[in-house]
């Protein structure tokens, strides 16, 4: 019984085919901090899409805002949006996982989970520094109106914000991770023993109690009586 529990929780879920509770889903703390990483990524595209393009008043040409670094605003726009499509795709599986029967494929998305999220914590480390960097460099004379200021000063703060944010998901999924490799189930398929019959029963089971339900007078021969002696056969 103990191992058919574990099996059942297999990577922090239950077993597979159990019906989809959208309230339990949105309440579970993987899930708000996947939405939280979601929207982060939204504000900080959003912000460089939609203002980080500023031009001198003489100037007809608008530039990225800091610094007039084109690659600033396309590494914060292009990472917004790849995180963007991650946490989609990430969610998506997250309501699937609980209907993958197999361990190993369990296995398989909870890796890939803690891969891709250690994997943006890093590049939003990157994104921070390189952002605030030339943000603190950019020229005065470049801006003078100071326009698209507080969209650049979001974006770093929410690039800052999605290094933790990330991070705790690597971590969430790192636990999971341990909860199925404690499962004991580590190389194994897990299948509900109520839908296969004629499974072989467990190791270790006891059979002697059905030898209390064999009857002895059932038998069609005859128990040997030594009394009657030898007796021997005519031909």
């Amino acid at each position: 019984m103990e191992g058919v529990m574990q099996g059942m929780q297999a990577y922090g879920a239950g077993k597979a085919g159990g019906a989809f509770d959208p309230l339990t889903f949105f309440q579970q703390p993987q899930t708000i901090l996947r939405l939280v990483c979601w929207l982060f990524s939204i504000v900080i595209f959003g912000c460089i899409a939609n203002e980080g393009y500023v031009n001198r008043p003489d100037e007809i040409e608008e530039f990225c805002i800091f610094n007039r670094n084109q690659n600033a605003c396309n590494y914060a726009v292009g990472m917004g949006t790849l995180a963007f499509l991650s946490c989609a795709a990430f969610l998506a599986l997250d309501v699937y996982f609980p209907q993958i029967s197999s361990v190993k494929d369990r296995k398989k998305a909870v890796l890939a989970d803690i891969g891709v999220s250690a994997f943006w914590s890093f590049v939003w480390f990157v994104g921070f520094c390189f952002l605030a960097n030339q943000w603190q460099v950019a020229k005065e004379e470049d801006n003078p109106l100071r326009e698209g200021a507080d969209a650049a000063r979001a974006a770093i703060t929410f690039a800052f914000f999605s290094i933790f944010t990330w991070a705790v998901q690597a971590f969430l999924g790192f636990q999971k991770y341990k909860l199925g490799a404690d499962s004991a189930l580590f190389s194994q398929e897990y299948v509900d023993p109520t839908a296969d019959p004629n499974a072989a029963a467990p190791m270790g089971t006891d059979y002697t109690g059905y030898a209390a339900d064999i009857d002895p007078a059932a038998s069609t021969e005859p128990a040997f009586d030594g009394s009657a002696g030898y007796q021997g056969q005519e031909y």
